[in-house]
């Protein structure tokens, strides 16, 4: 399949499941959210399920390169992190994430494709630390407890945000208050 009409599907799965959650969610309530026809999409993926499947892989995929930070020093990745995380984006919604996680115990696949995703986060958030601690920028802190506490956040907000209409910036304010304790780091956001 082309790029064009892979973008297409996926921008179409994204408002279909926005619009009528997973519950609610069929191949012609997403066709119907492109121009792409139902048929396209049959062809391409056998079933919602596969569907899904690929559609998180587009997501991991966008989330990769947002968090990809070409900043060597320890405190520039951990603040462009932040930013990717938290930076307002009006028109992108956490519902169909959260639409998708509440499935994950129910479809393996989709399990999986969130364990990944939260390894990546963990993955980066440890790095940046363990490296700011190794130059001597960061107090010394254990990074991987201060990367599962950092992405615990992280979907909290998510949750927070869609369960309570709050806005993902309470929880970033929450976690540079953190970092500022455990690691004596100060973001350049001003909280």
């Amino acid at each position: 399949m082309d790029a064009e009409t892979a973008e297409q599907m996926m921008e179409a799965t994204y408002r279909a499941l926005r619009e009528h959650g997973y519950a609610d969610l069929t191949m012609q309530r997403i066709a119907d959210e492109s121009s792409v026809s139902k048929a396209t999409f049959h062809y391409h993926f056998d079933t919602k399920e596969e569907l899904l499947k690929a559609f998180l892989d587009h997501l991991v995929e966008q989330f990769e390169g947002r968090l990809a930070s070409e900043a060597g020093d320890p405190r520039e990745r951990l603040d462009a992190f932040l930013d990717a995380i938290f930076a307002p984006a009006e028109d992108v919604s956490p519902i169909p994430l959260m639409e998708l996680k509440s499935q994950a115990p129910y479809h393996e696949a989709y399990r999986e494709r969130f364990v990944e995703m939260d390894e990546r986060l963990r993955e980066v958030v440890a790095e940046a630390v363990r490296d700011g601690i190794e130059s001597g920028q960061f107090d010394d802190a254990n990074p991987e407890a201060v990367a599962r506490f950092v992405v615990t956040a992280i979907n909290g907000a998510h949750v927070r945000e869609v369960a309570l209409g709050e806005t993902p910036s309470e929880t970033r304010r929450m976690v540079e208050r953190y970092l500022e304790r455990e690691l004596g780091h100060t973001t350049g956001v001003v909280a």
